[in-house]
């Protein structure tokens, strides 16, 4: 998947950068952003680690937010957006939030495509690996 700032459409993937790390989430529409989560900085720091909805505003943080664009690989994958938006909605409320294991990213692949993936996970274990 690539990503760019651009319009996005409900069942998309998105995230915004914080830091040193990406937040992500799916986008329904600009009042409806499914997330494992708030997003990791401290105005929530106090906030339960569940799936939530918020709206656009809150999960940018007044960063730029991108979206995934398809890959030809990506495109084969990836789920109906009513099917994507369903499965995010059925998560509401759910648990087991793990920074490496189990984390907003996690959530949002899995929804999009069924795929329990992070690039940020993978990142870690190389440099856990090289330490």
């Amino acid at each position: 998947m690539l990503w760019q700032v651009r319009d996005y459409h409900p069942g998309d993937i998105i995230r915004v950068k914080l830091g040193s790390v990406y937040h992500y989430g799916i986008f329904i529409s600009d009042d409806e952003v499914i997330q494992f989560g708030y997003p990791p900085i401290e105005k929530y720091a106090d906030k339960e680690k569940v799936v939530v909805a918020t709206d656009i505003d809150t999960f940018a943080c007044d960063q730029l937010v991108e979206a995934g664009t398809f890959t030809f690989s990506d495109h084969k994958r990836r789920f109906k957006s009513e099917y994507t938006i369903g499965l995010a909605r059925e998560r509401l409320g759910q648990g087991g939030y793990d920074m490496l294991s189990n984390n907003c990213e996690h959530f949002a692949f899995e929804c999009y495509c069924g795929r329990h993936y992070s690039s940020q996970e993978l990142e870690m274990k190389k440099k856990w690996e090289k330490l």
